[in-house]
């Protein structure tokens, strides 16, 4: 199948306009290959990982997967959550130091010797910023990686990086029911030419077509009934099934690259892939979905 690809903001990266959440791939190393193998058969070059998810598991198996296909991938994954050995948990560190240390355990993970796009996994006003970009900086120049970016809900932090830095992405949480973006973090982007990663497009499964069984938890401080009237304007706005709508919606900003969708089953990722596949929503989808879900606001991080 050939997905539409999309250059990742300034990079000369071109992705696919979904890509694969590894974080939802489970342990088991044959099922795990299998449905990455599944992903890039089917056209999906982007790959996101973290040394973070399963304690540096996924990227291992994502390093298993990609195995005699490098060149067919573009590999992403994250960095500054560090594990302290006979400590619970993990703390957060984004200094010089420990990104170049950590970038040398990720390759080995990954079974290669260089990353597409290496991410800054979180990050704090309170960072060592400059010493930061500069790890990023000499990494880049090294030719360890190709490019880098910041995986941030904060707007105060991407606007530091976006200002300070020559990040070509920023991955945030984006949706129809998370339509934060769009008021701070997309124009933002848009000004430097920056791509946006867009994870979380099914809002945790609410945006899925069974995702109706799932409302009585809330979501982003909506309760059910808000959640269910939201669902029901979505279905008259748009004549497609949810997962089409949800997928494509991020979409509609040029600022969006690609779309994140994770699947832990062959049929959910041909779902997601079928999903991203159909027509942009039109401009009449679009009015008609966001009058009915209001654009919420960051409270935080301003």
């Amino acid at each position: 199948m050939n997905l539409k690809q999309n250059k990742l903001g300034h990079s000369d990266l071109s992705v696919s306009e979904i890509g694969f959440g590894c974080m939802s791939i489970g342990t088991e190393e044959k099922q795990a290959v299998s449905l990455l193998h599944e992903a890039l058969d089917l056209g999906i070059n982007f790959l996101d990982t973290s040394d973070l998810y399963d304690a540096g598991r996924n990227e291992e198996l994502v390093g298993k997967a990609i195995k005699g296909r490098r060149s067919d991938v573009i590999l992403a994954t994250k960095v500054g959550n560090r594990r302290v050995p006979g400590q619970e948990g993990w703390v957060w560190d984004a200094s010089k130091d420990y990104i170049l240390s950590a970038v040398k355990d990720s390759l080995h993970r990954l079974g290669t010797d260089y990353i597409d796009l290496y991410q800054l996994h979180g990050g704090t006003l309170d960072d060592p910023i400059d010493d930061t970009i500069e790890a990023f900086e000499q990494l880049k120049r090294e030719g360890v990686i190709r490019y880098y970016g910041i995986s941030s809900i904060r707007p105060n932090v991407v606007r530091e990086y976006v200002s300070r830095s020559s990040i070509v992405s920023v991955m945030s949480q984006y949706s129809i029911f998370d339509r934060r973006p769009e008021e701070d973090i997309i124009p933002q982007l848009q000004s430097k030419g920056i791509g946006m990663l867009a994870r979380g497009p099914v809002a945790s499964g609410l945006l899925t077509d069974r995702g109706e069984n799932k409302l009585a938890k809330g979501y982003l401080g909506y309760d059910e009934s808000q959640l269910r009237d939201f669902r029901s304007g979505i279905e008259q706005a748009s004549d497609r099934p949810m997962l089409e709508t949800a997928l494509r919606y991020p979409l509609a900003s040029s600022t969006v690259s690609c779309v994140l969708a994770g699947a832990s089953s062959s049929e959910q990722l041909r779902a997601n892939i079928d999903a991203v596949s159909a027509s942009a929503l039109s401009e009449a989808e679009l009015e008609a979905i966001r009058s009915v879900v209001p654009a919420n606001q960051y409270t935080q991080h301003r």
